[in-house]
């Protein structure tokens, strides 16, 4: 790939500016090559290795010229200063470059997984009978908290004659009296207490007896009676999983066999699962037209559409009063090749709009009135401590949250007085291996970066790219934070590495607060890639749906993942998701009732869009960015197509012989 659409391409995704094309003209004759010496290396997550450059012309010959620009790929990855010291924050290959005289050269760097520091174990105590089993849960944990599904864990006991314990953590009870059980993995090691008890021989039994559900539905059992020992549980058949407290789904029809055991004991009941049939059409109501700029994020707010675009440096006003033919009535110019969020206030006469890479290297946000939705006017705008680039905005009250490339942090901006807006906070993860880096740019935070946030109900979820999901009190009283004093609730880490593999640009990027869940949207792209030409990019990524209901304990109990897609922004209202799934399309999920397990083969997929046009920026290709539910239309945006505007018609009748 050419390195200038390679450092854009970064730049527009994410709005980083240690990897901007700095464009200064080269210097005497061009290079034939380019070499970067370590060519090949191995680094440790958290270790700074220092790089040269060469240019040679075709004769072989050493040239006398200096790298105009070092960069670092994937960039969430490793970071590169501009005197060629590169910093690696996580595990995979990482391939270092510089530019001289406009040509790139290239080295690769295998930077190694971090080990377990610490094991978590699934209680600190269990009750075994004499004769029973249980296994015990145990997860293996980095220094920076991500979990490490693949680690190595070995398990021994302290008294074999009493329980004995293999290496998948399954105890099973010998005699009466009390053991210790050790797990290891590398250094970290944790134990957990085992006392083996006699058994009554009292029969248990399983409540309820018998069940019928569809597909996704969360039942749960219960062991009634029993000799005091804890319950193993078990299921027939592949379709279906149940929990260690005895949650149960199904994700296939059919009928299964729910077994509970304790010591010599078991119980069993049976499950009768139909489909889910939630299927509704979705019916195409409406486009915007096909524009010669990619779009970026939409607002809709009453009979107006606002639409950003990349490289285009503009905000779009269409008229929607008439749906099934909008019209576009107005725009506003900025300096900006990137326009990323626009939001309006709840009654929709003030707008924020964030923007990148504008050519004055002054970004921030801009304030608009829209008292006159049709044409929006520019009242101010906040540049002072994020001129960086904002890559996302949330507005709540007289606050804007901003999440701040240049140096991974949120600030809060209060606009009570929109001509004079004011920064009142800022906070930030204390990530350790964030560092800042020297670039001809200015100064930069490698290893931190914020991506997302939305505020409610007095609590901030933010989608802290690799540092996963973080929620802070801004003014709920849990903590007794505030809009001027966020503090921190809790915070969820996922291991992106395993999830994803190396090569990738991967975090949690899109958050959305739903009863008792959040909705956290992964982001996965190519190390490398360019967003501006015309070419298909491959694209990975998941929804996390974490349980919240103890918000100081945030746990991961559901997914939704399109196999063939890419999951970005996604907005839940009334039991139903709406997401724009990058080549995916656009989606509708039904998310009503309690979520477990993976959704996608649930059934509960309601309808789907194929958001590609043959006019499109890139033909006939889907990159459906997100979703806004509006007055009974959906509203899907799209970076190659524009807006579509559709409506779920009503379901059809079940087929005969289906609950």
């Amino acid at each position: 790939m050419r390195h200038v659409t390679l450092l854009l391409a970064l730049t527009v995704a994410f709005g980083t500016s240690h990897v901007r094309a700095q464009s200064a003209a080269p210097q005497g004759p061009p290079p034939s090559r380019v070499e970067i010496s370590p060519a090949k290396a191995d680094a440790e997550i958290g270790q700074t290795l220092k790089f040269t450059a060469a240019a040679y012309d075709t004769t072989g010959a050493k040239l006398d010229q200096k790298p105009s620009a070092w960069f670092a790929g994937p960039f969430d990855a490793a970071a590169a200063d501009d005197s060629g010291s590169v910093t690696f924050y996580y595990a995979g290959e990482i391939r270092v470059g510089a530019i001289v005289g406009g040509k790139p050269g290239y080295a690769i760097v295998t930077v190694k997984p971090q080990r377990a520091a610490r094991l978590e174990l699934s209680s600190s105590r269990i009750k075994v009978p004499v004769g029973g089993s249980l296994t015990v849960g145990a997860s293996a944990i980095t220094r920076a908290g991500d979990p490490l599904r693949d680690a190595t864990i070995a398990w021994s006991s302290s008294a074999p004659a009493t329980a004995t314990v293999d290496d998948s953590g399954f105890v099973t009870g010998i005699a009466p009296g009390t053991v210790t059980l050790k797990a290891t993995s590398g250094t970290a090691s944790a134990t957990i207490a085992v006392d083996v008890v006699k058994s009554t021989g009292a029969l248990i039994s399983i409540e309820p007896r018998s069940s019928h559900a569809k597909t996704g539905d969360v039942l749960h059992f219960a062991v009634k009676a029993g000799n005091g020992g804890d319950v193993r549980w078990s299921v027939s058949g592949t379709g279906a999983t149940i929990w260690p407290d005895g949650a149960f789904v199904a994700e296939q029809p059919g009928s299964y066999v729910v077994t509970a055991s304790t010591g010599d004991r078991s119980a069993a009941a049976s499950v009768l699962i139909a489909p889910r049939h939630v299927a509704r059409p979705l019916e195409l109501v409406g486009r915007t037209p096909v524009e010669e700029f990619q779009s970026m994020e939409q607002w809709i707010v009453g009979k107006y559409a606002y639409l950003t675009s990349l490289m285009g440096g503009r905000l779009w006003v269409y008229d929607i009063s008439n749906p099934s033919a909008p019209v576009k009535v107005d725009s506003v110019a900025f300096d900006a090749r990137v326009l990323n969020d626009v939001s309006t206030t709840a009654d929709g006469k003030v707008t924020v709009v964030s923007r990148e890479a504008a050519s004055n290297r002054k970004n921030g946000i801009v304030f608009l009135d829209t008292s006159d939705p049709a044409h929006p006017k520019v009242v101010s705008e906040y540049t002072e401590t994020v001129s960086g680039g904002v890559h996302s905005a949330f507005i709540n009250g007289h606050y804007v949250y901003l999440t701040d490339d240049a140096t991974g942090s949120l600030r809060v901006i209060d606009f009570r007085d929109v001509k004079a807006p004011k920064e009142v906070a800022r906070w930030q993860v204390e990530n350790e291996l964030a560092r800042e880096i020297s670039t001809p740019e200015g100064p930069m935070m490698g290893g931190r970066y914020l991506h997302d946030v939305q505020v409610v109900d007095g609590l901030l979820y933010a989608g802290y790219w690799r540092d996963g999901l973080v929620i802070l009190d801004v003014g709920n009283g849990i903590k007794g934070g505030s809009p001027e004093k966020p503090a921190l609730v809790s915070q969820l880490r996922m291991n992106y590495h395993e999830l994803y593999g190396p090569g990738w640009v991967a975090g949690a990027h899109a958050v959305f607060r739903y009863k008792q869940y959040v909705f956290v949207g992964d982001e996965v792209l190519p190390a490398q890639f360019d967003l501006v030409s015309r070419d298909v990019i491959p694209v990975k990524g998941m929804v996390h749906v974490i349980d919240v209901s103890d918000i100081t304990h945030p746990k991961k109990v559901a997914t939704y993942e399109v196999p063939e897609g890419g999951s970005h922004n996604m907005w839940v209202e009334n039991d139903i998701m709406y997401m724009g799934y990058y080549n995916a399309g656009a989606r509708v999920v039904d998310v009503s009732g309690e979520l477990r397990g993976d959704l996608y083969r649930q059934g509960r997929e309601i309808a789907r869009l194929w958001t590609g046009d043959p006019k499109g920026y890139r033909a006939n290709a889907p990159f459906c960015w997100g979703a806004q539910p509006q007055n009974g239309l959906i509203y899907f945006n799209d970076l190659n197509s524009g807006i579509w505007i559709t409506r779920l018609a009503d379901a059809p009748a079940a087929p005969k012989g289906t609950r």
